[in-house]
């Protein structure tokens, strides 16, 4: 139990402010310490699935003496959807519905426009969703929307024209259904329908009339709006409905031009009843949480500022104002790989022999060429020259350390430039709270002491 306690995140924060005490002290006022991190949010979506079922009523030339949502025939359709844009207003569905459309219309007085129809239904599409996220909550537990989209249909429209026994239904005016024409004499036979739906119509109006040329894909547009109601961080339900304008008026077999009954002017539409399940099987965590800590806490910026970028802080930067993007060392000072006294970025001569004199631009000369340089810089300097000989000495300038690293402490010294960083030392602190050095607690201390004495 106790070496999980070691192992948590939290306690091995509380260690680190332990050890860097008694500098937050110095920098700053007797303000209390805390630790109240600032939690930054973003919702993070993958696509998310839904399934919806529901009821389609059909609007066009063959209609339905009544009209209500609750009758209709089924439906069913899958969707994935997904955000587009970044603020997660936009929703962009990809859906494929399958489903069934029909209607039967009578009439006592036009016995031609006794008619009925059923035809298997499916469409595949996309629309985009809008969900009021501009002027609602984050996450509101009921979130409104609407939406317009594409789809192709597919369509085969049958006709229930004979009863059981294969007997053509004749419509009488006086609404019921007999084995003969009613102006026709002699004696007829009561027939009921059996509501299958056995003739395929579009293939009769060619055989019978010559008609019925019409391609049985076509667009629809689909325009919807509904209710998001949600259950939990991954899971909400919807109530929508969605009005379907198609682009051909052949749902039905009954058009204004192209089949042997003539229809209305215009396109056939239906509408869509449903209630959806969606829910978010892909995403990560709903929220990428981003912890600052310290937030409450105005440090000192000698100690935690970097005036010149280089990723060393000013606190521990032993050659302070390193020109921009010089590579440097852990101490902040610019790299000096043939070690001429020379950085890399002002040296000329990159790869100088070992122990040779040199300029001030890193070029081997003679002894006697190094003194005569170094006599010359007892003269009188020109005005001009004296900013930027003041920056040549300030950025080869390195304070020697104060003290070697103790033979027992030389591992923590990974990159072996004789001095522990402030991330050596980070390091060392994780490294002792994951069991991984053999160092005690006093021995940990010494060398927190020791970093901040060098």
């Amino acid at each position: 139990m106790l070496q999980l306690l070691f192992r948590t995140k939290s306690y091995k924060i509380l260690w680190l402010v332990f050890f860097l005490l008694p500098v937050l002290v110095m920098g700053q006022d007797n303000d209390s310490l805390s630790l109240q991190p600032d939690t930054t949010a973003r919702e993070v979506y993958k696509p998310v699935l839904s399934f919806s079922y529901g009821i389609i009523n059909f609007r066009g030339d063959v209609q339905n003496s009544q009209f209500t949502t609750s009758i209709g025939t089924p439906a069913a359709k899958l969707n994935l959807a997904t955000f587009i844009d970044k603020k997660n207003y936009f929703v962009l569905n990809f859906n494929f519905t399958k489903g069934k459309l029909s209607a039967t219309s009578y009439s006592h007085s036009e016995l031609e426009r006794n008619l009925n129809f059923k035809t298997d239904l499916t469409s595949g599409g996309m629309n985009l969703e809008y969900r009021f996220g501009h002027l609602l909550s984050d996450r509101p537990l009921v979130q409104p929307y609407i939406s317009l989209g594409l789809e192709s249909i597919y369509f085969s429209p049958k006709g229930d024209l004979n009863d059981a026994n294969d007997l053509p239904y004749y419509y009488w005016t006086d609404g019921t259904i007999r084995d003969e024409a009613e102006a026709l004499s002699g004696t007829s036979g009561i027939l009921y329908r059996d509501y299958t739906y056995e003739t395929d119509l579009r293939l009769r109006e060619t055989e019978e009339f010559g008609l019925g040329n019409y391609s049985q894909w076509a667009l629809s547009i689909p325009a919807g709006m509904g209710f998001h109601f949600r259950v939990d961080r991954r899971a909400f339900l919807s109530l929508g409905v969605s009005y379907h304008h198609t682009l051909t008026d052949f749902l039905d077999n009954v058009a204004y031009e192209g089949t042997s009954i003539k229809g209305n002017k215009g396109t056939d539409r239906y509408i869509y009843t449903h209630v959806s399940f969606h829910y978010d099987l892909f995403s990560l965590p709903i929220f990428q949480k981003a912890d600052l800590l310290y937030t409450d806490i105005n440090f000192d910026p000698l100690l935690f500022d970097d005036e010149d970028e280089d990723l060393v802080l000013d606190v521990s930067d032993r050659c302070p104002g390193t020109p921009p993007d010089v590579e440097v060392d852990s101490l902040g000072c610019p790299l000096d790989g043939d070690m001429d006294g020379v950085a890399n970025y002002l040296d000329k001569e990159p790869d100088t022999a070992p122990g040779a004199w040199v300029d001030d631009e890193g070029q081997t000369v003679s002894e006697d060429e190094f003194l005569d340089a170094l006599q010359s810089r007892y003269n009188p300097m020109a005005r001009e020259d004296v900013d930027a000989y003041t920056t040549l000495i300030m950025n080869n300038y390195r304070l020697p350390s104060a003290s070697e690293i103790p033979e027992r402490y030389r591992a923590l010294d990974e990159d072996g430039d004789g001095y522990i960083s402030f991330e050596e030392l980070l390091k060392t602190i994780d490294q002792y709270f994951d069991f991984q050095l053999d160092l005690s607690l006093d021995e940990l201390r010494e060398v927190n002491e020791f970093f901040f004495s060098q």
